[in-house]
């Protein structure tokens, strides 16, 4: 597959979106009757509920939820935030999901390049003020992407950190006004390995070099023995999320 310029007249979407009174009281009863009812079944109620009306969104750490979501809805629309910030292994792992699945990867990129960002408010940003450094270059974007959507399926899972440890399978994601879609939430990192083990799914290569969490390559280090898989995101500050899961 090839990957396609969200603002290309290609991936243009209906307008026809259901009320958002709807689409939460759909999230609030799918969140309790999906609770225990697997990934891909998750996946196959989105894919039924929503057609082409939901789309995935990956970091490019690895290919699991591209992998799952594709087996149930081939040509299902993958939404990459190309930051301008990350790591060259992430935009192979990007090129290599869109070459190797049938998926649509969307490139999504913010309104401003690092040059004009740099500009108007002064180099590094992601230094001085990462919270706004994400804001504009992921949550932003992400919001402007999901206008053309009801719902969207994202990889966290509740082991990650304690701040998803309660995350709900389905849920209502109100700032959006759309529906948020966990199916792996219950996993582990052991079904995880499993299930890359059995389908040979692609992973980014810098998870094999220390790497547990991948973000954009400034804000990002290697994780050391015993230290949170999610330690070298934002090392040295109290930031522990980008802001598109809170």
């Amino acid at each position: 597959m090839t990957i396609v310029d969200l603002s290309s007249p290609r991936v243009r979407r209906r307008r026809d979106e259901r009320a958002p009174a709807d689409l939460a009281h759909l999230a609030d009863i799918a969140g309790k009757e999906l609770e225990e009812a697997s990934a891909t079944e998750i996946v196959r109620w989105a894919a039924e509920t929503f057609g082409d009306r939901v789309a995935v969104t990956s970091s490019m750490a690895d290919a699991v939820v591209a992998h799952l979501v594709s087996a149930v809805k081939p040509g299902v629309d993958v939404l990459f935030l190309n930051t301008g910030y990350h790591f060259a292994e992430t935009i192979g792992t990007r090129d290599a999901v869109a070459a190797m699945y049938d998926v649509n990867v969307l490139d999504v990129a913010p309104t401003l390049s690092i040059a004009q960002q740099d500009i108007a408010f002064g180099k590094d940003l992601w230094a001085r003020d990462p919270d706004q450094c994400c804001a504009l270059r992921k949550v932003a974007p992400l919001n402007n992407a999901m206008r053309n959507y009801d719902a969207w399926i994202t990889g966290i899972r509740r082991d990650e950190t304690p701040a998803r440890a309660n995350t709900p399978v389905v849920s209502w994601d109100a700032s959006r006004g759309k529906v948020k879609i966990c199916p792996i939430a219950r996993w582990t990192q052991t079904d995880v390995d499993a299930y890359v083990a059995e389908h040979g799914v692609l992973l980014n290569p810098l998870l094999m070099d220390g790497y547990d969490s991948i973000g954009c390559r400034p804000c990002t280090r290697r994780v050391a023995a015993g230290e949170d898989s999610r330690a070298g995101r934002w090392s040295g500050s109290s930031k522990t999320e980008c802001g598109l899961h809170t």
